[in-house]
């Protein structure tokens, strides 16, 4: 992580951000262990499927995918991008496989029986490819208490949950704190450390600005960027639309240099610009991948790497 970097960062922008300020509307860019869980495991181990609208740790309903004597086969495996935890290994149906912490890899063994393979069906080994992004080397087999094959990544035998319903859903991540998505490696997923500002592809509105978080970045239209940054978001403004705090130049990625700078608001605080436009994020997005805020009030919209609004009407 970058925490204390960032924090010790942050400090070194403040002394400069004066002189920052005056950069905009000029030409130049301004300087910025096993155990036997089955029938007997607690809910919050293997998830719950039964009735119930289900509370998103695992308890609801759901049909499950497999059984406990019949795995459901895996077809063409393959590495899939989720926003949240990274990269996945995904089934031939685009469903994520998820490992055990109570199985072992060395030797492979499943511990994930009865109930819990109800709610975690396996995947059965016998028809695994190894698609893009997949070692077929790190592809294997274990039997389980019943006779049948589950496959293994990386030794860990691999399920599916029962609530991930559609292809990408990813609920099982972090389930009972001993869920977890596979990595192609057979590690657990995990998303890499996003730069403070950085980019990502949005299916609707293009390439589009995120923070350090993954978090949708914004524009608002009744901002002023020269011949200096002013925000026009006061008081329970900054509520629903919390400001960027300032990013150093070099940790960033896929956004353009030019006007990227912070300014020091009138209450003191100190906010990131783009193109010298104040950015923001929005309350309403609840986690990475969200862009709720975008074309609010006709107002509010995501930026695109050259600081310019997505969809914004022209004048």
């Amino acid at each position: 992580m970058k925490t204390s970097w960032r924090s010790a960062s942050l400090v070194a922008s403040a002394a400069v951000v004066l002189a920052l300020t005056t950069a905009c509307g000029q030409d130049g860019g301004a300087p910025t262990g096993s155990q036997n869980v089955g029938a007997t495991a607690a809910p919050g181990d293997v998830g719950d499927i039964g009735a119930g609208a289900g509370d998103g740790i695992g308890n609801g309903s759901a049909a499950p995918q497999g059984s406990a004597s019949a795995p459901e086969p895996a077809g063409k495996l393959s590495v899939t991008a989720n926003a949240e935890i990274g990269e996945v290994v995904t089934d031939g149906a685009g469903h994520t496989l998820y490992r055990f912490d109570a199985d072992t890899a060395k030797p492979p063994k499943t511990t994930c029986e009865n109930d819990c393979a109800t709610a975690w069906p396996p995947v059965a080994a016998d028809d695994a490819l190894a698609g893009e992004g997949i070692d077929k080397s790190l592809l294997g087999e274990v039997t389980r208490p019943d006779g049948t094959k589950q496959l293994t990544i990386g030794g860990w035998p691999a399920y599916r949950y029962a609530k991930d319903t559609a292809a990408g859903d990813a609920k099982g991540q972090g389930v009972g704190g001993k869920w977890f998505a596979l990595a192609a490696d057979g590690k657990k997923a995990k998303a890499a450390d996003l730069a403070g500002l950085s980019t990502r592809e949005d299916p609707k509105l293009g390439e589009i600005v995120v923070d350090k978080n993954g978090m949708t970045v914004y524009r608002f239209m009744k901002d002023e960027a020269w011949p200096k940054p002013v925000s026009a978001c006061t008081g329970d403004c900054l509520e629903k639309w919390p400001v960027v705090a300032p990013v150093e130049a070099d940790d960033t990625k896929g956004v353009e240099k030019k006007g990227l700078m912070s300014f020091t608001r009138p209450d003191g605080a100190a906010q990131q610009t783009i193109d010298c436009w104040p950015i923001y994020t929005f309350a309403g997005d609840k986690e990475a991948g969200d862009a709720n805020g975008q074309g609010v009030g006709g107002t509010w919209y995501a930026v695109k790497p050259d600081g310019k609004p997505v969809g914004a009407p022209k004048k």
